[in-house]
């Protein structure tokens, strides 16, 4: 199966090989590219001393350019969205990482459980709320370091053909509502999906698969948990 994968390059070039384990052929246009700050992080840590939450590897990553100025907090409660990003705080060297396996609610939900309080979410840009309004009707303290921002990539023509001038992929990825909307905004990515095309459109939650148009929708398979691992398991 040829298969589209629309995630920023780094992460595109693990799931491409996840992809070709599986079998498959992955095809690459990332529709996004992250711009750090870690300076943001830096501050923000240096100011607070209780847990840290983050609803994306992103924010990891960030933390990974910290060099010196990250040990001191790697025993701080981590709080993350998802297992593969819990897993990347823990390769980071964070020795207390706990992970939802749902959405930021859920997220907002186990800080709740946990009895963290002032929390300091490490965020980026764009963001959907979720996760911050959990925390607010949960009555839970915290702080927003924007520490990164997705900057939107607009593909060339010569790179949309290239993908759908042979016999075009047959399923793309979208992990994130963002760039589903920044998919279906270019109008040659846009009529290279007719409705009977037969392309199958996996998403990673249904708030990803709202901004799929509503011509396409009964093209979309939404995973069941929000994480890598259950999208690609649909395949």
């Amino acid at each position: 199966m040829r298969v589209l994968v629309t995630r920023p390059a780094h992460a595109a070039t693990r799931t491409a090989q996840r992809l070709r384990d599986m079998g498959h052929e992955p095809l690459l246009l990332p529709l996004r590219q992250p711009l750090h700050d870690s300076n943001a992080a830096a501050d923000a840590l240096a100011i607070t001393s209780g847990a840290i939450a983050v609803t994306s590897a992103e924010a990891i990553r960030v933390l990974s350019a910290l060099g010196e100025k990250l040990p001191p907090h790697l025993a701080r409660p981590l709080f993350a969205v998802g297992e593969t990003t819990a897993e990347e705080a823990r390769s980071l060297g964070f020795r207390s990482v706990a992970s939802s396996q749902g959405n930021g609610r859920d997220l907002a939900d186990l800080v709740a459980a946990r009895g963290a309080d002032g929390l300091l979410y490490l965020a980026g840009w764009p963001r959907a709320e979720t996760f911050e309004s959990g925390l607010r009707e949960l009555g839970i303290r915290f702080s927003v370091a924007e520490c990164y921002r997705m900057q939107p990539i607009v593909p060339g023509s010569a790179e949309i053909e290239a993908i759908f001038s042979r016999s075009g992929p047959d399923a793309i990825l979208f992990y994130s509502r963002q760039t589903a909307e920044d998919f279906f905004r270019v109008p040659e990515l846009r009529s290279a999906l007719p409705e009977h095309s037969g392309i199958r459109l996996f998403c990673l939650s249904e708030a990803v698969a709202e901004a799929v148009p509503a011509a396409l929708r009964k093209s979309v398979v939404i995973s069941q948990m929000p994480e890598e691992k259950s999208l690609l398991s649909l395949l």
